[in-house]
């Protein structure tokens, strides 16, 4: 009789690090990031869509041994290139004590009227445009926003060579989405040559203007967020026999202590909940299927001993209960989250906000929350 087939002494811990997409304010897992490195933590595994695809190619993939501060000099970088033609706003904020003015940046309006040069570029000011078609037949647009630009700002601060099979190192996940059948689409470093336009894929936010990716013929992508903007289910898939320690950047926060005031915090709280992390129900399933493998192989072990020399065991379900323990069943240990706190007066385009204030301001509150928060965790 075959040994039984214990697979649980050899699972590995995977730690894993999972980042929301969110436009700007993808700015604000660089400074997580400075505090994981700070914290000495190191992952195996990093996954990300949209933004948050860019973050994590620049952290597996980055030129430079200190990923960390090349992910700082990306966002310093954008951030640097953005204008600064309108100049910040001044809204009334109502209270019982009366009328008072509250600064509001204006980088947004900029982002969307101008674009970010290191980023993104609006068709109406692309020169060429004049020349190879009328810009002002709006009738035919499917995009309104160029990010094929961001390819020679991604050359600076990430070598795909790294992003190979190859290559081993830290596993890089991305995520977009099929546009004509809508299925997701998975981009592992660890079964294929991660290339820039899996990352534009990722980032061709649909609802925001930007165009589909062709990633291969005939397959045409647009920004994983529009299935998940947290890809954590992803991972699981693409890694489904390891046990999982989970760390979370949430660009939108699912917690919020206070009712919207107004039809703009209500549209903005309605995008929250959109994009925020709706892993719980996705953790909750693969953690009971590890409990099922578990009694599966624990009556499958007393089957053999019942048996004597398991020939009474057909060879198919030796093989499916093989396949079954050998390949599956990962657990998820832990799960920390990282959240980023809410404006005290929300706006609709806050995640178009690549001005420098913002940008240094995000890095700074990522870095000291995720201090804050993990370094008892990593003491223990």
């Amino acid at each position: 009789m075959d040994n039984p087939i214990i697979y649980r002494r050899d699972r590995q811990v995977e730690k894993v690090l999972v980042l929301q997409g969110g436009g700007s304010l993808g700015a604000f897992a660089c400074g997580v990031f400075k505090a994981l490195r700070r914290l000495n933590l190191r992952f195996d595994i990093v996954a990300g869509t949209s933004i948050g695809a860019v973050n994590a190619a620049i952290i597996t993939g980055s030129r430079s041994d200190e990923p960390d501060k090349a992910l700082e000099e990306f966002w310093l970088e954008v951030a640097e290139s953005s204008y600064e033609i309108i100049p910040e706003l001044l809204i009334p904020v109502y209270s019982a004590d009366g009328i008072r003015f509250k600064r509001i940046s204006s980088g947004a309006l900029n982002s969307i009227l101008f674009g970010v040069p290191k980023m993104f570029i609006p068709r109406w000011m692309q020169v060429y445009n004049y020349h190879t078609t009328n810009i002002y037949n709006w009738s035919n647009w499917t995009y309104a926003y160029d990010h094929s630009v961001m390819q020679n700002t991604l050359s600076k601060y990430v070598d795909f060579t790294k992003l190979q099979p190859s290559r081993g190192g830290t596993r890089l996940i991305i995520t977009a989405v099929n546009v004509l059948t809508a299925e997701h689409l998975i981009f592992d470093s660890a079964r294929m040559q991660i290339e820039a336009k899996h990352i534009l894929a990722s980032t061709a936010a649909s609802q925001y203007g930007f165009p589909w990716i062709e990633v291969e013929n005939g397959v045409f992508a647009w920004d994983g967020a529009l299935i998940s903007n947290t890809p954590l289910r992803e991972v699981l898939i693409a890694s489904p026999k390891n046990d999982k320690e989970v760390y979370i950047v949430e660009n939108y926060p699912q917690v919020r202590s206070n009712l919207p005031r107004n039809l703009i915090e209500v549209v903005d709280r309605s995008r929250d909940i959109t994009f925020s992390d709706k892993t719980s129900h996705d953790i909750e399933i693969f953690n009971k299927f590890t409990r099922l493998i578990d009694l599966v192989e624990f009556l499958y072990n007393r089957m053999e001993r019942d048996d004597g020399d398991g020939n009474d065991i057909p060879p198919s379900i030796r093989q499916i209960y093989k396949d079954l323990i050998e390949n599956h069943g990962a657990e998820i240990l832990a799960v920390y989250k990282i959240s980023r706190k809410e404006l005290d007066t929300p706006y609709l385009l806050k995640n178009a906000d690549f001005s420098k204030r913002t940008i240094k301001d995000l890095i700074k509150q990522g870095e000291e929350l995720a201090y804050q928060q993990l370094q008892n965790v990593v003491k223990q």
